[in-house]
């Protein structure tokens, strides 16, 4: 067993900041690939020169 010069609470909250960090990056790596598959998919159906009057359409929903 390592024995340290930190508190337990510091440890709890480096452990604490870990889980969050790798939280983060896990939820931003899905919103990634959801992006990616997003655009690929209007970039496989939607002629570059519409494109523009989709986003004002969709916009029009929001």
């Amino acid at each position: 067993m390592v024995h340290s010069n930190y508190s337990p609470d510091l440890v709890h909250i480096q452990r604490d900041w870990t889980r969050t960090y790798q939280a983060l990056a896990d939820h931003n790596t899905a919103l990634r690939r959801r992006l990616i598959g997003l655009s690929r998919r209007l970039v496989q159906d939607v002629p570059r020169a519409d494109q523009a009057d989709l986003r004002r359409r969709a916009q029009e929903l929001s």
